[in-house]
């Protein structure tokens, strides 16, 4: 395989169009949400619809790191774009909550397939100390779905239904998968070695538990001191010490422990789980606290998104050509926790009579100091490892900071949840309704309900949702700290300058390659005009219309 720039370019609009499809999917849902919720009677529950989500996406990011390294990436990229759009059809034809959180759970294992092969094959095509570059391309596909996803989600919502939030994902997923089909060309593998099954088994029980203990643990319903709860606990615990004792027997394992000898690979990994605990719990609510609280309709409030994705784009950019001209990245992770640190204590001020103006201040900043980590530890994990381990090496600093975003979704969200559903109850009892009534207005309370009801009670329950959610950053804040105490000890190491695929034998690069396609591109044209010269003995063809015999 010729690893020519014009076709890494080729290979990178296909990647493009999957990662397209999975992060306008986010910014939709995200938008439509509370609408999602209140119609299906989900508010006390709508947690799992994130939860389900990020469960299933972290459960095959090891998979999908594995087999890419032992199978090929092509085939399994197009598996993910299917699975992706088949669960789009099921979710937007959901009859309740429970088959929206199973279907759900379905677009995560192919949305885990679309982030984590896509990061493994801009691996194996471009060489770490040029990957930089390539974030601008990224950028403009992530601000696109930063743009128009909330513009679509917020339409959806107001003028058709909040089906159309998933029935979008139909023609994008089979666009997708064709451009995927014709261009992304890819070396196929066959496996040397047994797939690790048992373990791929085991990791997806220790992760299953793991977010059903905190759940259970921070629900009410639960508790603490539920046996249930300690139930899951134990199965944690029994989980992973099976995991580890498999792993170091396995032939090939789905994570091998060797990874965690790896000191620069161990600490990128490590910020990515802290990071993970409090940016996916910041996301995930910020856009209900602005529709509630704020009084915005689902267009704006996913609008008002956009300063966040702004400022994480442009400081990706920023920091991905400083590292490609530098070569150094160990200022950015310090300087990127610093920065998200700040927008956290500021988000602690936030209540229903904050201006809008000044909450895109803070999540511009917030956006600003994400930009900075979130893709340069993938960087280093990646330049960390020997290139036959990259997907591994991609996929399992992913799996850590999506534990990291599924505990943090499942814990904070329940903090916030139980704190919504106990001053909404006090808001609707206290106007004079009973506790059935409360219950069942807490649990199905949208925005559309929200503007139908009298101002006294509309004033409580934008103040309910401001109390909720506010207090919940303080406790995300210790995380970021130690993201930065993490950050400072990052070893700076030498960037690859040869692309995976090279490295591995798989493919010619760089000079040699445009060198090799120039030199096929001219024998195909000599070939071509040969074929294309009259032979001497044949009368050369006449010019002009025939002439008609006399007669």
């Amino acid at each position: 395989m010729l690893l020519t720039q014009r076709r890494i370019w080729i290979i990178f609009a296909a990647l493009i169009a999957g990662m397209l499809l999975s992060s306008l999917d986010q910014t939709i849902v995200s938008t439509a949400m509370p609408t999602i919720v209140g119609q299906l009677g989900g508010v006390e529950h709508q947690v799992w619809l994130t939860t389900a989500y990020l469960l299933a996406t972290t459960i095959v990011m090891p998979v999908y790191g594995k087999f890419g390294d032992v199978l090929g990436r092509r085939r399994l990229f197009l598996v993910a774009i299917a699975l992706f759009t088949i669960a789009s059809i099921g979710c937007a034809f959901a009859g309740d909550f429970t088959q929206l959180v199973a279907f759900r759970a379905m677009q995560g294992l192919g949305g885990g397939g679309l982030i984590i092969l896509s990061q493994a094959i801009i691996a194996d095509i471009v060489p770490a100390s040029q990957r930089g570059k390539y974030l601008g391309p990224l950028g403009a596909v992530f601000g696109l779905s930063a743009v128009g996803g909330p513009l679509l989600g917020g339409f959806f919502v107001d003028h058709l239904t909040w089906q159309w939030a998933f029935y979008i994902n139909i023609p994008i997923g089979i666009a997708a998968f064709a451009v995927a089909w014709f261009t992304l060309k890819l070396p196929n593998k066959k496996a040397t070695q047994p797939i690790d099954i048992l373990g791929v088994l085991l990791l997806s029980a220790a992760t299953t538990c793991l977010i059903f203990f905190t759940d259970f643990g921070g629900n009410s319903d639960h508790g603490w001191d539920a046996i249930e709860t300690w139930a899951f606990g134990v199965g944690l615990v029994v989980a992973v010490l099976l995991f580890i004792l498999v792993e170091s027997r396995a032939k090939d394992p789905i994570i091998p422990l060797s990874l965690f000898k790896n000191p620069t690979f161990i600490n990128a990994t490590a910020i990515g789980l802290t990071l993970g605990l409090g940016m996916f719990s910041a996301i995930g609510f910020v856009p209900t606290f602005l529709q509630m609280s704020s009084g915005t309709s689902a267009a704006a409030s996913g609008l008002l998104m956009l300063p966040m994705m702004v400022g994480l784009i442009g400081t990706s950019i920023v920091s991905g050509i400083a590292i490609t001209r530098t070569g150094r990245y160990r200022l950015f992770p310090i300087l990127g926790t610093l920065i998200t640190a700040s927008a956290m204590v500021a988000m602690t001020t936030l209540t229903a009579d904050t201006p809008i103006w000044l909450i895109c201040v803070f999540l511009f900043v917030f956006g600003a100091g994400l930009g900075m980590i979130m893709q340069v530890v993938v960087l280093v994990a990646q330049n960390s490892v020997d290139a036959s381990m990259v997907g591994t090496a991609t996929s399992t600093n992913n799996y850590f900071r999506e534990v990291g975003a599924s505990l943090g979704v499942a814990v904070f969200g329940t903090i916030f949840t139980t704190r919504l559903t106990a001053n909404l109850t006090d808001v609707f009892t206290s106007s004079g309704a009973s506790a059935s009534d409360a219950a069942n207005a807490t649990a199905t309370i949208d925005p559309q309900a929200l503007n139908a009801l009298p101002d006294a009670i509309r004033e409580g329950i934008v103040v309910a949702y401001a109390d909720a959610l506010a207090p919940v950053f303080w406790y995300l804040l210790p995380f970021i700290g130690l993201s930065f105490v993490l950050s400072l000890f990052l070893k700076q190491i030498p960037l690859s300058d040869v692309a995976g695929l090279v490295a591995r034998g798989e493919a010619i690069g760089g000079d040699e390659a445009e060198v090799l396609e120039s030199a096929h591109r001219a024998s195909v044209r000599a070939g071509s005009a040969a074929s294309s010269t009259p032979d001497d003995s044949e009368e050369p063809p006449r010019r002009g219309r025939p002439r008609r015999p006399r007669g």
